[in-house]
């Protein structure tokens, strides 16, 4: 049986986790630091070159001018491409440059290294129950985001 905290503490833990690991691998970096929604972005791009900015902003859960103003800033730093979609000359594609991919390769690389050291410091009883934690932990991620789009 479920407690009645359990919820809050598990919420509490994925994010403390997460931003545990941002502000660890934040430390190590020699570029400026972007903003979880930028990387969120840069994300998207890479995944999906070519996406516009009305379909990221769906995708991101976020307005419009709000993504509008993240481009301009990845723009601005060298990370995004805005090109003219050639269907609507009014709507833009967005395309992410070497220097986004090269960094959210080196990113990657980073916090699997980072988390791969901390999981080795746990003992097997620990790393067996996070191994068999994933499947309930994707498919919680999957009722979010379906929760999401359904508003």
């Amino acid at each position: 049986m479920e407690s009645e905290s359990f919820p809050e503490e598990l919420a509490d833990t994925l994010a403390g986790v997460q931003r545990l690991i941002r502000r660890r691998l934040r430390s190590g970096m020699t570029t400026p630091q972007l903003r979880g929604a930028e990387i969120d972005l840069l994300r998207l791009v890479v995944a999906r070159p070519g996406i516009g900015v009305s379909e990221a902003a769906k995708d991101l859960y976020l307005a419009g001018n709000s993504v509008s103003t993240l481009v301009n800033q990845l723009v601005r730093e060298g990370y995004l491409l805005r090109e003219t979609d050639p269907s609507d000359r009014r709507a833009a594609r967005l395309l992410p440059t070497p220097a986004a991919q090269a960094r959210l390769h080196d990113w990657r690389q980073r916090r699997a290294a980072l988390v791969r050291r901390q999981v080795a410091l746990l003992d097997e009883a620990d790393h067996a129950a996070l191994e068999a934690a994933l499947p309930a932990l994707r498919k919680l991620a999957a009722n979010l985001h379906e929760e999401a789009e359904e508003t």
